[in-house]
Protein backbone atom coordinates (compact mmCIF):
# COMPACT_ATOMS: atom_id res chain seq x y z
CA UNK A 1 0.00 0.00 0.00
CA UNK A 2 1.45 3.73 -1.20
CA UNK A 3 2.47 5.31 2.05
CA UNK A 4 0.89 8.75 2.61
CA UNK A 5 2.73 11.84 4.40
CA UNK A 6 0.72 14.25 6.00
CA UNK A 7 1.37 17.83 7.69
CA UNK A 8 2.99 18.00 11.30
CA UNK A 9 1.25 20.91 13.10
CA UNK A 10 1.21 21.83 16.54
CA UNK A 11 3.94 19.31 17.62
CA UNK A 12 2.33 16.09 15.91
CA UNK A 13 0.72 14.17 12.52
CA UNK A 14 -2.14 16.18 11.20
CA UNK A 15 -3.72 13.97 8.31
CA UNK A 16 -5.25 15.88 5.53
CA UNK A 17 -8.39 16.81 5.82
CA UNK A 18 -8.41 18.71 2.31
CA UNK A 19 -9.11 14.89 0.42
CA UNK A 20 -6.70 16.37 -1.96
CA UNK A 21 -3.01 13.95 -2.65
CA UNK A 22 -0.40 14.20 -5.16
CA UNK A 23 1.57 11.75 -5.87
CA UNK A 24 5.82 11.01 -5.16
CA UNK A 25 7.69 8.85 -7.22
CA UNK A 26 10.59 6.88 -7.14
CA UNK A 27 12.60 9.41 -9.96
CA UNK A 28 14.70 5.73 -10.44
CA UNK A 29 11.89 4.03 -11.14
CA UNK A 30 9.15 6.28 -12.35
CA UNK A 31 7.14 4.45 -9.93
CA UNK A 32 4.42 6.27 -7.33
CA UNK A 33 5.20 4.89 -4.03
CA UNK A 34 4.15 7.94 -1.54
CA UNK A 35 1.01 10.46 -1.41
CA UNK A 36 1.29 13.33 0.25
CA UNK A 37 -1.48 15.62 1.84
CA UNK A 38 -2.18 18.83 -0.06
CA UNK A 39 -3.60 21.13 2.46
CA UNK A 40 -6.31 23.11 1.82
CA UNK A 41 -6.57 26.69 3.09
CA UNK A 42 -8.54 26.18 6.03
CA UNK A 43 -5.30 23.83 7.09
CA UNK A 44 -2.88 26.87 6.18
CA UNK A 45 -5.03 28.46 8.65
CA UNK A 46 -4.69 25.86 11.38
CA UNK A 47 -1.15 25.95 11.09
CA UNK A 48 -0.46 29.40 11.07
CA UNK A 49 -2.81 29.53 14.46
CA UNK A 50 -0.65 26.42 15.88
CA UNK A 51 2.61 28.83 15.38
CA UNK A 52 1.01 31.84 16.51
CA UNK A 53 -0.14 29.81 19.89
CA UNK A 54 3.62 28.68 19.79
CA UNK A 55 4.80 32.43 19.40
CA UNK A 56 2.90 33.76 22.59
CA UNK A 57 5.74 31.84 24.70
CA UNK A 58 8.44 31.28 22.28
CA UNK A 59 8.67 34.63 21.40
CA UNK A 60 9.21 35.44 25.22
CA UNK A 61 11.78 32.60 25.93
CA UNK A 62 15.48 32.65 27.02
CA UNK A 63 18.00 32.97 24.72
CA UNK A 64 19.82 29.71 26.50
CA UNK A 65 16.27 28.47 25.73
CA UNK A 66 16.43 28.46 22.70
CA UNK A 67 20.10 27.57 21.93
CA UNK A 68 20.10 24.69 24.25
CA UNK A 69 17.11 22.66 22.35
CA UNK A 70 19.14 23.61 19.06
CA UNK A 71 22.29 22.29 20.17
CA UNK A 72 20.42 18.67 21.36
CA UNK A 73 18.64 19.24 17.87
CA UNK A 74 22.29 19.53 16.01
CA UNK A 75 23.11 16.09 17.66
CA UNK A 76 19.85 14.63 16.71
CA UNK A 77 20.38 15.77 12.87
CA UNK A 78 24.16 14.34 13.26
CA UNK A 79 22.80 11.20 14.33
CA UNK A 80 20.11 10.99 11.72
CA UNK A 81 22.54 12.26 8.50
CA UNK A 82 22.09 8.81 6.88
CA UNK A 83 17.67 8.76 7.15
CA UNK A 84 17.75 12.00 6.21
CA UNK A 85 19.70 11.79 2.88
CA UNK A 86 18.04 7.92 2.29
CA UNK A 87 14.59 9.99 2.00
CA UNK A 88 15.94 12.60 0.13
CA UNK A 89 17.50 9.60 -2.41
CA UNK A 90 14.11 7.99 -2.48
CA UNK A 91 12.23 11.16 -3.73
CA UNK A 92 14.33 13.26 -5.56
CA UNK A 93 16.80 10.82 -6.83
CA UNK A 94 20.32 12.08 -6.30
CA UNK A 95 23.22 9.86 -4.69
CA UNK A 96 23.23 9.31 -1.65
CA UNK A 97 27.27 11.28 -1.16
CA UNK A 98 25.58 14.16 -2.36
CA UNK A 99 22.33 13.60 -0.25
CA UNK A 100 24.62 13.63 3.01
CA UNK A 101 26.67 16.40 1.61
CA UNK A 102 23.09 18.54 1.05
CA UNK A 103 22.26 17.91 5.00
CA UNK A 104 25.87 18.62 5.92
CA UNK A 105 25.51 21.93 4.25
CA UNK A 106 22.15 22.48 6.35
CA UNK A 107 23.74 21.36 9.50
CA UNK A 108 26.14 24.83 9.06
CA UNK A 109 22.77 27.10 9.47
CA UNK A 110 21.77 24.77 12.44
CA UNK A 111 25.39 25.12 14.22
CA UNK A 112 25.23 29.15 13.23
CA UNK A 113 22.06 29.05 15.18
CA UNK A 114 23.57 27.68 18.34
CA UNK A 115 25.50 30.60 18.27
CA UNK A 116 22.76 32.95 17.86
CA UNK A 117 23.22 34.69 21.27
CA UNK A 118 26.74 36.99 19.65
CA UNK A 119 24.02 37.59 16.55
CA UNK A 120 21.42 39.31 18.54
CA UNK A 121 23.71 41.36 20.77
CA UNK A 122 22.39 45.25 20.66
CA UNK A 123 24.24 48.53 20.39
CA UNK A 124 24.46 51.17 23.46
CA UNK A 125 25.38 54.55 23.30
CA UNK A 126 26.07 56.35 26.83
CA UNK A 127 25.03 60.22 27.35
CA UNK A 128 24.23 61.24 24.26
CA UNK A 129 22.54 64.30 26.06
CA UNK A 130 22.77 65.28 29.42
CA UNK A 131 21.72 61.50 31.45
CA UNK A 132 20.37 60.44 28.20
CA UNK A 133 21.72 56.96 26.73
CA UNK A 134 20.17 55.41 23.52
CA UNK A 135 19.60 51.33 22.70
CA UNK A 136 19.10 49.66 19.64
CA UNK A 137 17.73 45.92 20.18
CA UNK A 138 16.84 43.44 17.92
CA UNK A 139 13.63 41.42 18.15
CA UNK A 140 11.30 38.60 16.55
CA UNK A 141 8.31 38.98 14.22
CA UNK A 142 6.01 36.38 14.87
CA UNK A 143 5.13 33.61 12.54
CA UNK A 144 6.82 33.45 9.71
CA UNK A 145 6.81 30.89 6.92
CA UNK A 146 9.26 29.09 4.72
CA UNK A 147 8.45 28.20 0.66
CA UNK A 148 11.38 25.66 -0.56
CA UNK A 149 11.86 23.65 -3.60
CA UNK A 150 12.29 20.22 -4.62
CA UNK A 151 16.22 19.89 -5.47
CA UNK A 152 17.30 19.97 -1.73
CA UNK A 153 14.25 18.91 0.18
CA UNK A 154 16.18 18.96 3.64
CA UNK A 155 19.00 21.51 3.21
CA UNK A 156 16.66 25.06 1.82
CA UNK A 157 14.11 24.76 4.69
CA UNK A 158 17.31 24.47 7.29
CA UNK A 159 18.43 27.74 5.58
CA UNK A 160 15.44 28.97 7.11
CA UNK A 161 13.93 27.70 10.03
CA UNK A 162 16.79 27.20 12.27
CA UNK A 163 17.82 30.95 12.35
CA UNK A 164 14.15 32.17 12.15
CA UNK A 165 13.32 30.23 15.79
CA UNK A 166 16.36 30.93 17.06
CA UNK A 167 15.55 34.73 16.76
CA UNK A 168 12.17 33.92 18.44
CA UNK A 169 10.06 33.32 15.78
CA UNK A 170 7.83 30.47 15.18
CA UNK A 171 7.58 28.75 10.99
CA UNK A 172 5.62 27.13 8.98
CA UNK A 173 7.19 25.29 6.44
CA UNK A 174 5.72 24.51 2.93
CA UNK A 175 8.30 22.16 1.28
CA UNK A 176 7.93 21.05 -2.32
CA UNK A 177 4.99 18.29 -2.82
CA UNK A 178 7.34 16.17 -5.09
CA UNK A 179 9.98 15.01 -2.31
CA UNK A 180 7.74 15.95 0.93
CA UNK A 181 8.86 13.72 3.16
CA UNK A 182 12.67 14.51 4.59
CA UNK A 183 11.16 18.25 5.75
CA UNK A 184 8.44 16.12 8.25
CA UNK A 185 11.14 14.35 9.32
CA UNK A 186 13.19 17.51 10.42
CA UNK A 187 10.11 18.23 12.04
CA UNK A 188 10.07 15.31 14.07
CA UNK A 189 13.61 15.07 15.33
CA UNK A 190 12.93 18.90 16.48
CA UNK A 191 10.38 17.74 18.12
CA UNK A 192 12.52 15.50 20.30
CA UNK A 193 14.87 18.02 20.46
CA UNK A 194 12.61 19.67 23.05
CA UNK A 195 11.41 22.09 20.61
CA UNK A 196 8.06 23.60 21.84
CA UNK A 197 4.41 21.92 19.88
CA UNK A 198 3.70 24.62 17.27
CA UNK A 199 7.21 26.50 16.88
CA UNK A 200 7.91 24.42 13.48
CA UNK A 201 5.00 23.42 11.45
CA UNK A 202 4.98 21.71 8.18
CA UNK A 203 1.94 21.93 5.52
CA UNK A 204 2.06 20.16 2.26
CA UNK A 205 0.36 21.46 -0.53
CA UNK A 206 0.03 22.74 -4.02
CA UNK A 207 -0.71 26.70 -5.19
CA UNK A 208 -3.68 26.84 -2.56
CA UNK A 209 -1.60 26.23 0.06
CA UNK A 210 1.09 28.74 -1.21
CA UNK A 211 -1.54 31.59 -1.50
CA UNK A 212 -2.76 30.84 1.62
CA UNK A 213 0.11 31.80 3.28
CA UNK A 214 1.11 34.67 1.30
CA UNK A 215 -2.62 36.18 2.02
CA UNK A 216 -2.64 35.12 5.85
CA UNK A 217 -2.54 38.20 7.81
CA UNK A 218 -0.93 36.18 11.05
CA UNK A 219 2.08 35.44 8.49
CA UNK A 220 4.76 38.49 8.96
CA UNK A 221 7.33 37.22 6.97
CA UNK A 222 8.17 34.84 3.60
CA UNK A 223 11.09 32.72 2.53
CA UNK A 224 10.94 31.37 -0.51
CA UNK A 225 13.39 29.88 -3.26
CA UNK A 226 12.43 28.45 -6.54
CA UNK A 227 12.40 29.81 -10.25
CA UNK A 228 12.60 33.12 -10.95
CA UNK A 229 8.92 33.48 -11.87
CA UNK A 230 7.35 32.10 -8.68
CA UNK A 231 10.24 34.45 -6.78
CA UNK A 232 8.60 37.54 -8.52
CA UNK A 233 5.37 36.42 -8.02
CA UNK A 234 5.94 35.16 -3.84
CA UNK A 235 7.45 38.92 -3.73
CA UNK A 236 4.72 40.30 -5.31
CA UNK A 237 2.01 39.22 -3.78
CA UNK A 238 3.56 38.83 -0.12
CA UNK A 239 4.35 42.15 -0.50
CA UNK A 240 1.39 43.48 -1.37
CA UNK A 241 -0.28 41.68 1.90
CA UNK A 242 2.21 43.43 3.96
CA UNK A 243 4.82 40.71 4.82
CA UNK A 244 8.86 40.98 4.16
CA UNK A 245 9.94 39.09 1.56
CA UNK A 246 13.48 37.45 0.55
CA UNK A 247 12.45 35.25 -2.33
CA UNK A 248 15.23 33.50 -4.31
CA UNK A 249 14.69 32.94 -7.92
CA UNK A 250 16.67 31.08 -10.86
CA UNK A 251 20.04 31.60 -12.29
CA UNK A 252 22.28 30.88 -15.60
CA UNK A 253 25.66 30.37 -13.65
CA UNK A 254 28.78 31.06 -15.83
CA UNK A 255 32.25 30.07 -15.69
CA UNK A 256 34.96 32.51 -17.07
CA UNK A 257 38.16 30.38 -18.19
CA UNK A 258 40.95 32.86 -19.21
CA UNK A 259 43.90 31.89 -21.05
CA UNK A 260 46.10 31.15 -18.48
CA UNK A 261 44.05 29.13 -16.28
CA UNK A 262 44.46 25.04 -15.40
CA UNK A 263 42.29 23.65 -17.97
CA UNK A 264 42.53 20.31 -16.41
CA UNK A 265 41.63 21.79 -13.04
CA UNK A 266 38.56 24.32 -15.21
CA UNK A 267 37.68 20.82 -16.70
CA UNK A 268 37.34 18.67 -13.72
CA UNK A 269 35.17 22.08 -12.15
CA UNK A 270 32.91 22.65 -14.87
CA UNK A 271 32.22 18.87 -14.75
CA UNK A 272 31.73 18.57 -11.15
CA UNK A 273 29.53 22.24 -10.95
CA UNK A 274 27.38 21.37 -14.07
CA UNK A 275 26.49 17.52 -13.70
CA UNK A 276 26.61 17.42 -10.16
CA UNK A 277 23.23 16.56 -8.42
CA UNK A 278 22.14 16.13 -12.27
CA UNK A 279 22.46 19.85 -12.63
CA UNK A 280 19.29 20.26 -10.35
CA UNK A 281 20.63 22.82 -8.32
CA UNK A 282 20.32 27.18 -8.77
CA UNK A 283 24.00 27.47 -7.90
CA UNK A 284 24.65 24.51 -10.97
CA UNK A 285 27.10 25.88 -13.75
CA UNK A 286 25.64 26.05 -16.69
CA UNK A 287 27.39 28.07 -18.98
CA UNK A 288 31.45 28.02 -19.59
CA UNK A 289 33.02 31.48 -21.15
CA UNK A 290 36.55 30.60 -22.83
CA UNK A 291 38.35 33.23 -23.32
CA UNK A 292 40.98 33.02 -26.76
CA UNK A 293 42.18 29.80 -28.24
CA UNK A 294 41.59 27.43 -25.12
CA UNK A 295 38.32 26.59 -26.16
CA UNK A 296 38.47 23.38 -28.09
CA UNK A 297 41.20 21.86 -25.62
CA UNK A 298 38.36 22.56 -22.50
CA UNK A 299 36.02 21.07 -24.33
CA UNK A 300 37.42 18.18 -25.16
CA UNK A 301 38.41 17.88 -21.36
CA UNK A 302 35.61 18.14 -20.30
CA UNK A 303 34.29 15.71 -22.99
CA UNK A 304 36.41 13.20 -21.69
CA UNK A 305 35.55 13.67 -18.57
CA UNK A 306 31.77 13.77 -18.49
CA UNK A 307 32.05 10.65 -20.61
CA UNK A 308 33.35 8.79 -17.63
CA UNK A 309 29.95 9.66 -15.31
CA UNK A 310 28.19 6.85 -14.06
CA UNK A 311 24.44 7.11 -14.04
CA UNK A 312 22.77 5.20 -12.20
CA UNK A 313 20.01 4.96 -9.02
CA UNK A 314 20.71 7.13 -6.06
CA UNK A 315 21.09 4.44 -3.75
CA UNK A 316 23.69 2.76 -5.99
CA UNK A 317 27.35 3.30 -4.05
CA UNK A 318 28.78 3.34 -7.85
CA UNK A 319 26.18 5.75 -9.26
CA UNK A 320 27.79 9.53 -9.36
CA UNK A 321 24.65 11.14 -10.82
CA UNK A 322 21.06 10.00 -10.58
CA UNK A 323 17.57 10.46 -12.63
CA UNK A 324 15.77 13.77 -12.64
CA UNK A 325 12.86 14.45 -10.61
CA UNK A 326 9.84 13.58 -12.72
CA UNK A 327 9.63 12.53 -16.07
CA UNK A 328 8.66 15.67 -17.65
CA UNK A 329 11.04 17.43 -16.36
CA UNK A 330 13.18 15.14 -17.87
CA UNK A 331 11.66 15.47 -21.19
CA UNK A 332 11.99 19.30 -21.15
CA UNK A 333 15.82 19.02 -20.29
CA UNK A 334 16.10 16.97 -23.44
CA UNK A 335 14.07 19.38 -25.25
CA UNK A 336 16.92 22.00 -25.22
CA UNK A 337 19.33 19.68 -26.45
CA UNK A 338 17.24 18.64 -29.21
CA UNK A 339 16.65 22.11 -30.51
CA UNK A 340 20.16 23.42 -29.87
CA UNK A 341 21.79 22.37 -33.23
CA UNK A 342 19.15 24.11 -35.09
CA UNK A 343 19.97 27.15 -33.35
CA UNK A 344 23.70 26.99 -34.07
CA UNK A 345 24.84 25.01 -31.67
CA UNK A 346 27.80 22.13 -31.46
CA UNK A 347 26.30 19.08 -30.01
CA UNK A 348 29.36 17.67 -28.19
CA UNK A 349 27.18 15.03 -26.12
CA UNK A 350 23.58 14.22 -26.30
CA UNK A 351 22.53 12.86 -23.43
CA UNK A 352 18.83 12.15 -24.66
CA UNK A 353 17.45 8.79 -25.08
CA UNK A 354 19.94 7.66 -21.96
CA UNK A 355 18.35 4.84 -19.86
CA UNK A 356 19.56 2.38 -17.14
CA UNK A 357 19.59 -1.28 -17.12
CA UNK A 358 16.38 -2.65 -15.47
CA UNK A 359 15.52 0.74 -14.54
CA UNK A 360 13.86 2.01 -17.84
CA UNK A 361 11.05 3.27 -16.61
CA UNK A 362 13.59 6.27 -14.75
CA UNK A 363 13.60 9.56 -15.59
CA UNK A 364 16.97 9.39 -16.92
CA UNK A 365 18.72 11.60 -18.77
CA UNK A 366 22.04 12.03 -19.85
CA UNK A 367 25.47 14.39 -20.14
CA UNK A 368 24.80 16.83 -22.71
CA UNK A 369 28.08 19.43 -23.85
CA UNK A 370 26.66 21.80 -26.25
CA UNK A 371 29.87 24.32 -27.65
CA UNK A 372 29.63 27.04 -29.76
CA UNK A 373 26.81 28.19 -28.32
CA UNK A 374 24.83 31.27 -29.16
CA UNK A 375 23.55 33.81 -26.73
CA UNK A 376 20.29 33.59 -28.42
CA UNK A 377 19.94 30.29 -28.19
CA UNK A 378 17.12 29.12 -25.88
CA UNK A 379 19.60 26.86 -23.96
CA UNK A 380 21.55 29.49 -23.54
CA UNK A 381 18.78 32.05 -22.14
CA UNK A 382 16.93 29.40 -20.30
CA UNK A 383 17.63 28.10 -16.61
CA UNK A 384 17.36 24.21 -18.11
CA UNK A 385 17.86 22.78 -14.36
CA UNK A 386 19.34 19.50 -15.82
CA UNK A 387 22.63 18.29 -16.76
CA UNK A 388 23.23 20.53 -19.93
CA UNK A 389 26.58 22.37 -20.18
CA UNK A 390 26.43 25.61 -22.75
CA UNK A 391 30.22 26.90 -23.77
CA UNK A 392 30.32 30.27 -25.19
CA UNK A 393 33.44 31.56 -27.24
CA UNK A 394 34.98 35.09 -26.91
CA UNK A 395 38.36 36.68 -27.64
CA UNK A 396 38.80 38.92 -24.50
CA UNK A 397 38.32 38.87 -20.47
CA UNK A 398 36.44 42.27 -21.56
CA UNK A 399 34.27 40.74 -24.02
CA UNK A 400 33.25 37.94 -21.41
CA UNK A 401 32.02 40.16 -18.74
CA UNK A 402 30.04 41.87 -20.93
CA UNK A 403 28.45 38.80 -22.18
CA UNK A 404 27.91 37.08 -18.44
CA UNK A 405 26.72 40.99 -17.30
CA UNK A 406 23.85 40.69 -20.11
CA UNK A 407 22.48 37.94 -18.57
CA UNK A 408 18.88 38.83 -16.37
CA UNK A 409 20.28 36.76 -13.85
CA UNK A 410 23.14 37.43 -11.32
CA UNK A 411 22.88 34.76 -8.74
CA UNK A 412 26.41 32.82 -8.86
CA UNK A 413 29.47 32.75 -10.79
CA UNK A 414 33.42 31.81 -11.61
CA UNK A 415 36.30 33.11 -12.90
CA UNK A 416 39.48 30.40 -13.32
CA UNK A 417 42.63 31.87 -13.48
CA UNK A 418 46.48 32.02 -12.10
CA UNK A 419 46.08 35.62 -12.75
CA UNK A 420 45.38 37.47 -9.57
CA UNK A 421 45.20 40.98 -10.98
CA UNK A 422 42.64 39.79 -13.75
CA UNK A 423 40.63 37.52 -10.52
CA UNK A 424 40.73 40.83 -8.93
CA UNK A 425 38.92 42.79 -11.37
CA UNK A 426 36.81 40.31 -12.06
CA UNK A 427 35.59 39.93 -8.79
CA UNK A 428 34.50 43.83 -8.55
CA UNK A 429 33.25 43.85 -12.44
CA UNK A 430 31.04 41.20 -12.66
CA UNK A 431 27.54 42.18 -11.71
CA UNK A 432 26.74 38.75 -9.03
CA UNK A 433 25.64 38.05 -5.81
CA UNK A 434 28.48 35.06 -5.13
CA UNK A 435 31.41 34.63 -6.96
CA UNK A 436 33.54 31.91 -6.49
CA UNK A 437 38.23 32.65 -7.89
CA UNK A 438 38.96 29.00 -8.71
CA UNK A 439 36.01 27.94 -7.35
CA UNK A 440 33.10 26.76 -9.26
CA UNK A 441 29.73 26.24 -6.91
CA UNK A 442 30.95 29.53 -4.50
CA UNK A 443 28.06 28.79 -1.95
CA UNK A 444 28.85 30.77 0.83
CA UNK A 445 29.82 29.31 4.49
CA UNK A 446 26.89 29.44 7.04
CA UNK A 447 28.18 32.90 9.00
CA UNK A 448 28.17 34.72 5.50
CA UNK A 449 24.97 35.12 3.57
CA UNK A 450 24.11 33.44 -0.22
CA UNK A 451 22.02 35.47 -2.75
CA UNK A 452 21.89 36.89 -5.91
CA UNK A 453 21.20 40.00 -8.09
CA UNK A 454 19.29 40.91 -10.35
CA UNK A 455 16.48 38.34 -12.08
CA UNK A 456 18.04 36.05 -9.24
CA UNK A 457 16.49 37.53 -6.26
CA UNK A 458 13.28 39.28 -5.17
CA UNK A 459 13.57 41.53 -1.78
CA UNK A 460 16.61 43.11 0.25
CA UNK A 461 17.84 40.60 2.10
CA UNK A 462 19.77 37.67 1.02
CA UNK A 463 19.55 34.09 3.13
CA UNK A 464 21.06 32.89 6.42
CA UNK A 465 24.52 34.80 7.68
CA UNK A 466 24.25 38.50 9.10
CA UNK A 467 21.26 39.11 5.94
CA UNK A 468 19.20 35.81 7.68
CA UNK A 469 19.33 37.34 11.13
CA UNK A 470 18.34 40.67 10.01
CA UNK A 471 15.31 38.95 8.09
CA UNK A 472 14.20 37.38 10.98
CA UNK A 473 14.20 40.31 13.62
CA UNK A 474 13.38 43.75 13.40
CA UNK A 475 15.03 46.53 14.84
CA UNK A 476 13.78 48.86 17.90
CA UNK A 477 15.92 51.60 18.87
CA UNK A 478 15.47 52.94 22.86
CA UNK A 479 15.87 56.42 24.01
CA UNK A 480 15.88 56.66 28.08
CA UNK A 481 16.77 59.12 30.57
CA UNK A 482 16.89 58.81 34.21
CA UNK A 483 16.93 61.37 36.63
CA UNK A 484 19.90 61.16 38.67
CA UNK A 485 19.47 59.93 42.63
CA UNK A 486 20.67 63.27 43.76
CA UNK A 487 18.03 65.31 42.40
CA UNK A 488 15.50 63.14 44.58
CA UNK A 489 12.88 65.01 46.63
CA UNK A 490 14.12 66.32 49.98
CA UNK A 491 13.99 63.50 52.61
CA UNK A 492 14.26 60.72 50.78
CA UNK A 493 17.99 59.43 50.38
CA UNK A 494 18.37 56.63 48.46
CA UNK A 495 22.31 56.43 49.96
CA UNK A 496 24.06 57.74 46.80
CA UNK A 497 26.74 60.38 47.22
CA UNK A 498 26.08 63.67 46.08
CA UNK A 499 27.85 64.69 43.52
CA UNK A 500 27.29 67.72 41.91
Amino acid sequence: MTKTVNHWIGGKTAEGASGQYGPVTDPATGAVTTRVALASAEEVDAAVAAAKTAYASWGASSLAQRTAVLFRYRALLDARRDDIAALITAEHGKVHSDALGEVARGLEIVELACGITTQLKGELSTQVSSRVDVSSIRQPLGVVAGITPFNFPAMVPMWMFPLAIACGNTFVLKPSEKDPSAANLLAELASEAGLPDGVLNVVHGDKVAVDALLAHPDVAAVSFVGSTPIARYIHATASANGKRVQALGGAKNHMLVLPDADLDAAADAAVSAAYGSAGERCMAISAVVAVGAIGDELVAKIRERAEKIVIGPGDDPASEMGPLITAAHRDKVASYVTGAAAQGAEVVLDGTGYTVEGFEDGHWIGLSLLDKVSTDSDAYKDEIFGPVLCVLRVDSYEEGVALMNASPFGNGTAIFTRDGGAARRFQLEVEAGMVGVNVPIPVPVGYHSFGGWKDSLFGDHHVYGNDGVHFYTRGKVVTTRWPDPADAPAGVDLGFPRNH
